[in-house]
């Protein structure tokens, strides 16, 4: 079946087992694990060979998909072509169209959010394997629609996922006990992974060193911890569209040494129906692009700022620490200025952000990982939080606080102005 293509050994043991953990057919294949494991790559890989290797009804599901740009529907058509199977690069086996792929042994894949279409979902007939990614996010319900739906003879239930808590419903059902009949669950890390990448491995190299907390949720998959100690519990991931009215805010920090150089891209609207709506007043505050590297070299960070789109469009407000930095990057172009630091700006730049409900696109993925990880401090004697902020899983934090800073300061002069 893998012939075609090299994928980590664990995943070749899961993808080619015929028979799960507890001796029966195989009804689950589930992968869970830290960042770098090449899970959703080693997944699509399968899934495409499976098409190839005979009529394949395949349903690519995630608990919430607001268009067909949201789903894992990009990746494999990043793939198909890769191993041989695309129309102008290989043998033309697949054939990609609006809204689904198509092989021309009558194999299928459709693409589907279970929160958002649980009416089409249990309408679906014949499927033969549902792919759920991203499967940390999954509801209690839609596990529950779902698992029943998929009820063809010899069908299958893929599921990959970076945990979160043990609370959530996919932990709770594949490692919380007794997984369910036919299930073969493994563990994947970067670390199982021969083609990790070396721009991943001096970032999980650089957090190993510097936080360790970081680098057991992050890069091994571990539970996060202290959660009731976290500043952020107002935010959430969505795969939005960034409106074309969009008014953009930009933040940036500086790496020092081996620390990550960072920028940030945000807006302020409302989700109406669905999508994102810009609005300077309204509530949301919406994070779409991310730039980030660590021990990123002078040189190099015009070239990193522009991973961002429109970033030499658009005034950038960062870290006053390197004005020399500020004004290298000036004359390469960018329009930046120092932010306004002074005694509570911190607080005051945290408490701002959290008067908003935050949505993160999942590609910012160490803003999300900030969001997650950023605590206050916890007394090493007894356990209790205190009042303190905790000075790491910082660095995408202080450039969204130094984007917002002429909002936020704008914002408490007119409320001073009001009395």
């Amino acid at each position: 079946m893998l012939a075609r293509v090299e994928l980590p050994d664990v995943f070749c043991e899961l993808l080619t087992a015929r028979v799960a953990d507890d001796g029966l057919p195989v009804r689950h294949r589930a992968a869970w694990g830290g960042r770098g494991s090449a899970k959703s790559h080693s997944f699509g890989s399968g899934l495409v060979l499976r098409g190839v290797e005979r009529p394949t009804r395949i349903l690519c599901a995630r608990e919430i998909q607001r268009s067909i740009d949201a789903s894992v529907k990009q990746l494999l058509e990043d793939k198909i072509p890769a191993m041989g199977f695309g129309p102008t690069n290989g043998d033309g086996f697949f054939e990609s169209l609006k809204a689904e792929i198509r092989g021309r042994n009558g194999t299928t894949f459709k693409f589907a959010g279970l929160r958002t279409n649980v009416d089409s979902i249990k309408s679906m007939e014949g499927i033969d394997i549902a792919y759920v990614s991203e499967a940390r996010a999954v509801s209690q319900n839609s596990i529950q629609v779902l698992t029943p739906t998929v009820r063809s003879p010899g069908s299958e239930i893929w599921w990959d996922w970076n945990p979160g808590e043990a609370k959530d419903p996919i932990d709770v059902m594949f490692r919380g006990g007794t997984p369910p009949p036919g299930s073969i669950v493994r563990r994947v890390n970067y670390t199982e992974n021969p083609w990790f990448p070396s721009e991943l491995r001096q970032e999980m190299e650089w957090d190993q060193k510097r936080d360790p907390d970081k680098y057991a949720h992050i890069w091994l998959g571990e539970y996060q911890r202290n959660s009731e100690a976290r500043v952020f519990k107002n935010w959430t991931t969505d795969r939005f569209e960034t409106p074309d009215d969009a008014r953009f805010y930009f933040g940036a920090d500086w790496g020092f040494s081996v620390d990550p150089s960072v920028l940030v891209r945000m807006f302020l609207g409302r989700m109406v129906e669905g999508k994102a709506v810009a609005d300077p007043d309204g509530r949301t505050l919406f994070i779409d692009y991310e730039a980030y590297a660590v021990g990123c070299e002078i040189d190099n960070t015009p070239a990193l700022f522009d991973r961002v789109p429109l970033s030499r469009k658009w005034p950038i407000t960062a870290d006053s620490a390197r004005p020399e930095t500020i004004s290298y990057m000036n004359r390469q172009g960018f329009t930046i200025g120092s932010a306004k630091k002074g005694s509570g700006s911190v607080e005051d730049g945290i408490e701002f952000m959290k008067s908003y409900d935050i949505v993160v696109h999942p590609r910012c993925t160490h803003v999300v990982d900030e969001l997650s990880l950023y605590s206050w401090k916890v007394d090493t004697l007894t356990g209790q939080v205190i009042p303190v902020l905790a000075d790491k899983d910082n660095h995408m934090i202080d450039a969204i606080r130094y984007a917002l800073e002429s909002t936020r300061r704008a914002k408490f002069d007119m409320r001073k102005l009001l009395g």
